[in-house]
């Protein structure tokens, strides 16, 4: 009989590397880019209670992995009531898909003038170049963005970002292709505002909040599972009963 030989969790990996067992990591997508000429805007959202539908608005992009490729998701969240109320699948990082985002947020909350609403976004170029601040100039809406690269500083937007690859992204095959991935983020989308509960609106649709129904208690923030415990996320996802609760948590 060989000789069996037991390794520990670090020695194991090491082995698994030197061996090329491990597929190369992916090279990490850079979205923002702050190096550019446009007006920097000061951050007005810090330290801010939402109050309402449209008075935050938070935007960002992320980006969606397919088949031999990468595309780039634009979003506009409602932060008052998580609900998405704009978006755009694109090909590349180009200002446009970003400026028809707005729009659509613009439209689902009726144009016009918006001098109630916030917009709130990182510094890169693509939030900060002359279209997409002539769009909200035009609609009276005040800009915001952050004061550094903290995920913190637009929690929102991160969370939203989140909620989409951890629920529904990466439990599934890679798209294929762009028509294939935006008819999957339409689906998402649609899911997450019209049917998937938010514990941080007391169980209710994001979209059920934004056309007018009044949040519930918010049933995430710092809650404990026991006195060793303490929740890091939750979310919902349906089964065949009803709703499954999924609680991720770590020792305090």
């Amino acid at each position: 009989m060989g000789k069996e030989i037991t390794r520990g969790r670090d020695s194991f990996l090491r082995f698994y590397s030197e061996k090329n067992f491990r597929l190369p990591r992916n090279k990490p997508i850079h979205t923002t880019n702050s190096n550019h000429v446009y007006r920097k805007y000061p951050n007005l959202v810090k330290g801010l209670e939402v109050r309402h539908v449209n008075h935050v608005w938070v935007a960002d992009i992320t980006y969606v992995w397919i088949e031999g490729d990468v595309l780039y998701l634009h979003l506009v969240t409602d932060a008052f009531s998580h609900a998405v109320i704009g978006w755009c699948l694109t090909e590349t990082l180009e200002a446009d898909g970003t400026v028809r985002a707005l729009e659509m947020a613009i439209e689902t909350a009726g144009g016009g003038n918006l001098c109630a609403t916030i917009h709130h976004s990182d510094r890169g170029s693509q939030y900060a170049c002359y279209r997409y601040v002539d769009t909200l100039v035009e609609h009276h809406i005040r800009i915001s963005m952050t004061e550094c690269y903290k995920p913190t500083d637009n929690a929102v937007a991160e969370r939203m970002n989140g909620i989409l690859k951890v629920e529904w992204i990466y439990h599934q095959e890679l798209f294929a292709n762009y028509r294939e991935t935006e008819q999957g983020i339409a689906d998402m989308i649609h899911f997450y505002n019209h049917i998937r509960p938010h514990m941080s609106i007391g169980m209710m649709t994001p979209m059920e909040v934004y056309l007018g129904g009044e949040p519930g208690k918010n049933l995430w923030k710092k809650k404990k599972v026991d006195e060793n415990q303490e929740i890091l996320s939750i979310f919902a996802l349906p089964n065949n009963q009803g709703w499954l609760c999924i609680v991720h948590c770590h020792p305090s």
